[in-house]
């Protein structure tokens, strides 16, 4: 998922998964979290797992997430960075 496009072509991402591996930073992703596409099944957003990257390597957009929804994940990963 992208938390945010940097100037130039880097973007920073978080990990989404659909393995049932359940953590305290995990963030449950349904059908209903999204305005537009959506996954196959029921996943995990996992603001724990955040990485930078080029936008090149993005291959598809699987979909946009709600507003809220990735609001609560960048309020996760700040969380996590400040040790709240």
């Amino acid at each position: 998922m992208v938390l945010a496009a940097l100037k130039g072509n880097d973007v920073i991402l978080c990990q989404i998964t659909s393995k049932a591996r359940e953590d305290e930073y995990a963030i449950s992703l349904e059908a209903s979290d999204f305005v537009t596409g959506g996954l196959n099944q029921s996943s995990r957003i996992r603001p724990n797992r955040v990485f930078t990257a080029d936008s090149a390597i993005v291959v598809y957009r699987a979909g946009q997430v709600a507003g809220s929804k990735l609001a609560e994940s960048r309020q996760r990963l700040i969380q996590i960075l400040t040790g709240h």
